[in-house]
């Protein structure tokens, strides 16, 4: 999506471009082009070709080892990896918890895990969601009793996203059943290889367990791994998920997607002519890469607010909404243009090494496995249901 860059943000482009070609393995842009499932090891050998060059924490100020680059450097750093098939860099640590120790964090906590999330000793998920208290999430009933200098954890957690591969996971608990449900909430750093958590996945529509419950059964954590206050959790929460709703907006993914659905359409007949010369199909090309150009458009001015110090509230929404709708639409119209071949679907295909062939073109399945997979944009980091009400009143005041 072209912008108009000045001399200064197209050099930097033109940076992000060679550092592209000449760092990225081809070994795992072909895996990402290809739609082929992607290990532990893929990332973190992605994440450490980064941080090596200084560019892993992007959303990161220069003093905590991040690159401190600005809205529309990012824009572009996004832009141009998605083009170039790269991983997507895990967020949990590096753009949800990484802001939170930032700014409500102790001074020892950000000394001992910031270093740890760049140079990849800890994996970090996120354990907010629960059976009960899904968009809802002041339903939570995951407990932490203080005991000593220690909390006993004791409840479940559920859409663990690649919990299997973490050894840390920060959680919202509930440590006090007084007053308002938001006013009991803490934020709490728990270590997964200590005993009484419990991982057990949950395969989703794709046949892969990319989520996880997470249990907790007499769990020990130590009081110093409370981030800020104790019962202030729901505000670290909250910061916590706009900088996650605004992530979500996915604009670099849905560039991607665009154009491989203007590439299969260009490859698909349809009669005697391209599918992508069929005016009907063509015109859901053009609306939802015009919805797609305006959502960028936002996207960049809600980021550049962020920066400034400016905590996005319902704009996060919108992009959320926004985001995960535009993409889901461009899922759908590339499995469309695949045809029928993108309906024979092979979980096990898609897994590094397996005997299993392709059905059809190299770009059905992945089409089919996006579609599925995709699903959950709408649903994750807040239903869109939930944040149509949050616009609703925040800026209609209804």
């Amino acid at each position: 999506m072209d912008l108009n860059y000045t001399d200064e943000q197209k050099a930097f482009r033109d940076d992000v471009r060679a550092f592209l070609e000449a760092k990225l393995p081809k070994r795992l842009s072909d895996k990402v082009a290809g739609g082929k499932r992607l290990t532990k090891a893929d990332y973190e050998e992605w994440h450490a070709i980064l941080n090596e060059k200084g560019w892993l924490g992007v959303t990161w100020p220069k003093e905590h080892g991040g690159t401190g680059w600005d809205a529309v450097e990012r824009h572009i750093f996004e832009e141009e990896t998605t083009a170039a098939h790269a991983p997507r860099i895990v967020p949990f640590g590096l753009n949800m918890l990484g802001p939170v120790l930032m700014k409500f964090g102790s001074d020892a906590q950000k000394a001992h895990y910031l270093p740890r999330i760049l140079n990849g000793d800890d994996w970090w998920c996120q354990g907010y969601s629960e059976p009960g208290a899904g968009s809802d999430l002041a339903s939570v009933k995951t407990t932490a009793v203080r005991d000593g200098d220690h909390y006993i954890v004791n409840g479940q957690k559920t859409w663990t996203t690649l919990g299997q591969h973490a050894n840390m996971i920060f959680c919202l608990v509930r440590t006090s059943k007084e007053g308002k449900r938001q006013e009991g909430i803490s934020f709490l750093l728990i270590d997964m290889d200590i005993p009484g958590v419990e991982v057990r996945p949950i395969v989703l529509l794709d046949g892969e367990a990319e989520v996880n419950e997470v249990w907790f059964n007499d769990v020990k954590v130590p009081v110093e791994n409370l981030v800020g206050e104790e019962n202030k959790g729901w505000t670290y929460a909250k910061y916590l998920l706009t900088h996650e709703r605004t992530n979500i907006a996915g604009v670099g993914f849905a560039n991607a997607g665009l154009a491989a659905l203007k590439r299969i359409a260009g490859l698909e007949n349809d009669g005697d002519r391209k599918l992508i010369d069929n005016p009907f199909f063509a015109a859901k090309i053009a609306q939802v890469e015009i919805d797609l150009m305006a959502m960028a458009t936002t996207n960049l001015r809600t980021i550049a607010a962020a920066a400034a110090g400016q905590a996005p509230g319902a704009e996060s929404s919108m992009l959320k909404v926004k985001g995960t709708l535009i993409r889901q639409e461009i899922n759908a119209l590339t499995r469309q243009a695949a045809g029928p071949y993108a309906m024979p679907f092979v979980s096990e295909a898609l897994d590094e090494g397996s005997n299993e062939g392709p059905v059809g073109p190299d770009y059905a399945m992945p089409a089919t496995q996006a579609y599925f997979n995709n699903r959950k944009l709408s649903i994750y980091g807040g239903s869109n249901e939930v944040q149509r009400q949050i616009v609703s009143k925040m800026i209609l005041e209804l």
